[in-house]
């Protein structure tokens, strides 16, 4: 874009705009320090710094490839595609700025040295072409946001002004850009500016129409320094708003967590840290804080959170959104040395208590963040700051951990011991065969609770049948601590988990075989904070690859339809999808169908987070509406591979009157029916 004359016919162009930049960048990285670096430094550290290649290499295909901006793309919703747009043509136009006016505006032909004239004609018709397609998709954007409005749309913080500035300041952007052009033509300028399509075609219309030279110097003087004025403002205005993700997102992906998604972050200071948890802006890490930055407020994860989308007032953007405001709201003075949170607290002001409890932990939201946002650490550190310092919980969820601390399980009012459901099996214990190649864990619920035990014996039976050297810890087995973690008890859960830990450690156990996702997360993922480290497996896995190698044949035909669920736990947090379908397509007769949400886009059962164990707050039950999503396709029987699941899934039937036309199985009982002959024990 060409410059225009000297400022007065005396000052370079050159001065002005360097002088106008650097006034507006100090401007802009003083906000930027003040309203963001500053307090976000102010979090407690958090080890995001480590493997720096692999973060670099990780987080190119999220901000240049906008890769999960694209996920949700659909026929209905072409909104992250505008998106890839704007993005693309926000660099392509930042190009544009350093070449065609910072570098021309002290030496004109600097442009040239880099491009060709070919080159630069090519690439001024391209910034034409984008213009243009930028002023349509700008309009396409507006009436999706204010007309149409989808429902991620729709709450309130995604309706503040920042997007319609935004877009205005976009809008005026290009249309400055072409009239610059246009107006640079008609008073007889030329190179690249005159070859181009709008503003040579237009320019060019205008001078032979007679349109005065003088007036189209000073309209193109007027335009050009009001294009760069609006970039300038856009420099200032974002730091105040909530385009502070243009910065936040990209650092947030590359300081991501490295580990599984299922993963919660393990304090290591419990003994001498001053507070647990998290309620005031020092009691958050750094990545905490920052997330509230990064955040686009777009409304994507509370769109898909199982929790907001049955009538809870959880709201994934919001959690992290508020904490922004709190931090926005008290972080000057924490800077200053004033601590004003006690007057000015973020529970109960910002962020209500039963928000924080309506959390499924399920992921749905990370999964879905554009931006790299992970709600999960922030929820629980909440959690912990309710539960070990202020004794605040649900009823139900103190009647859980009570159990966890007086029983070593969650489940109250059992009758079972450990090992009860392998009762005739010939199963044997750890302390009875230490030697054993795999360590059974058959978790609290599959032996405790009456439903679930016969995933156990079927487990049992499936080892055996395949000839797998097996044992169990039995009455030793303590629980993994999974729900006293997510519940926010951090203390009870390293209690237990080094309870665990001691004693595989005392085994010498090198395999562990879990029935249950949750303890498959948990021991996989979490318990290597705490120094145990072992090679866990959840049965999905090992079942799949002893049939890969021909030592597990299905033999018995089972007809019937069957819809399979996907576990938050496995899935969406391990990434474990294919190995269960494989088991299920290879029983005999067995047709597998699929949910409309499955796979990343599954829906929670609605026991996670505790919630197998806490009653829900408000609104439709979330594993009735699962329920009711396995009812759509028909199904003869649902499938799953978690005993919270197949618990939520059978109340779900039988809230319906469907129990006896419709089932809820673990798949390893399905596939143990198709090894033995009908008639076997159960």
């Amino acid at each position: 874009m060409a410059p225009p004359q000297d400022i007065f016919g005396a000052i370079p162009t050159w001065i002005g705009v360097y002088l106008l930049s650097a006034l507006a960048f100090a401007a802009a990285g003083f906000v930027l320090y003040r309203r963001a670096i500053q307090p976000i430094l102010l979090g407690k550290p958090s080890k995001r710094f480590d493997r720096p290649l692999t973060r670099l290499l990780g987080a190119i295909g999220p901000v240049f490839g906008q890769r999960k901006v694209l996920q949700s793309v659909s026929l209905k919703d072409k909104a992250g595609l505008a998106h890839l747009f704007i993005f693309w043509g926000f660099l392509s136009f930042s190009l544009s700025y350093v070449l065609l006016i910072y570098a021309d505006s002290i030496w004109r032909p600097f442009s040239s040295k880099i491009l060709s004239p070919t080159g630069l004609e090519v690439f001024t018709w391209y910034l034409e072409i984008l213009a243009v397609g930028f002023l349509f998709v700008l309009a396409w954007g507006a009436a999706r946001r204010w007309v149409a409005k989808p429902r991620r749309l729709s709450f309130d913080l995604t309706q503040k002004s920042d997007a319609a500035i935004i877009m205005a300041l976009i809008a005026a952007l290009m249309l400055c850009s072409l009239l610059a052009g246009i107006f640079y033509v008609a008073a007889g300028g030329d190179g690249p500016e005159a070859a181009a399509p709008i503003g040579g075609g237009i320019g060019r219309a205008l001078s032979d129409a007679g349109f005065s030279t003088d007036v189209a110097n000073g309209l193109h003087g007027f335009f050009w320094w009001l294009h760069l004025g609006i970039i300038l403002g856009f420099a200032i205005y974002i730091p105040l708003s909530k385009h502070m993700h243009l910065i936040g997102a990209p650092i947030s992906f590359f300081m991501r967590s490295l580990e599984p998604r299922g993963t919660i972050d393990t304090p290591a200071d419990l003994e001498t840290v001053e507070s647990f948890g998290a309620a005031r802006v020092q009691d958050f890490t750094w990545k905490e804080l920052l997330d509230g930055y990064a955040c686009a407020v777009c409304g994507s994860c509370t769109d898909v959170c199982p929790a907001n989308l049955t009538g809870k007032i959880l709201s994934p953007m919001h959690i992290v959104e508020n904490l922004k405001e709190h931090v926005l709201e008290t972080g000057p003075a924490l800077a200053n040395g004033q601590d004003v949170q006690a007057e000015k607290p973020l529970i109960g002001r910002w962020i209500q208590q039963e928000a924080i409890w309506d959390c499924l932990t399920c992921g749905a939201c990370v999964q879905e963040c554009p931006v790299g946002v992970e709600h999960i650490n922030t929820i629980i550190d909440v959690r912990r700051h309710l539960v070990m310092e202020k004794a605040e919980m649900p009823e139900s969820a103190q009647n859980a951990l009570m159990s966890l601390e007086q029983r070593g399980h969650p489940w109250r009012g059992t009758t079972y011991t450990r090992t009860s459901w392998a009762e005739g099996l010939d199963v044997k214990t750890m302390t009875e065969h230490p030697e054993a190649e795999i360590l059974l864990w058959v978790g609290c619920t599959a032996a405790l609770e009456k439903r679930s035990q016969s995933i156990a014996r079927s487990m049992a039976r499936v080892l055996q049948r395949a000839g797998v050297d097996f044992a169990i810890l039995g009455e030793e087995e303590m629980c993994t601590g999974d729900p006293a973690l997510r519940m926010g008890n951090e203390y009870l859960y390293q209690i237990l988990a080094n309870q665990n830990i001691e004693t595989l450690t005392r085994y010498d156990v090198k395999k562990i075989l879990t029935v249950c996702p949750h303890c498959f997360n948990t021991m996989k993922n979490e318990y290597p904070h705490l120094g145990g480290n072992f090679e866990v497996v959840h049965y999905t896995q090992f079942v799949d690859e002893l049939i890969q190698q021909g030592k597990l044949k299905a033999a018995v035909t089972l007809q019937g339809n069957v819809a399979y669920h996907d576990s938050c736990y496995l899935g969406r947090h391990n990434g474990i999808y294919d190995e269960p379908r494989q088991i299920a397509k290879a029983i005999p007769g067995l047709e597998l169908v699929e949910m409309k949400r499955c796979r990343q886009q599954g829906f929670c059962c609605g026991a996670g987070g505790g919630h197998m164990w806490m009653e829900e707050s408000r609104g439709e039950r979330v594993n009735h509406v699962r329920g009711d999503q396995f009812l759509e396709t028909d199904a003869d029987t649902v499938a799953v591979s978690c005993p919270f699941c197949l618990q939520m899934f059978t109340e779900a039937i039988e809230s319906k009157g469907l129990e006896g036309k419709k089932q809820a199985r673990d798949l390893v009982e399905i596939l143990a029916d198709s090894l033995e002959a009908p008639g076997h024990d159960d």
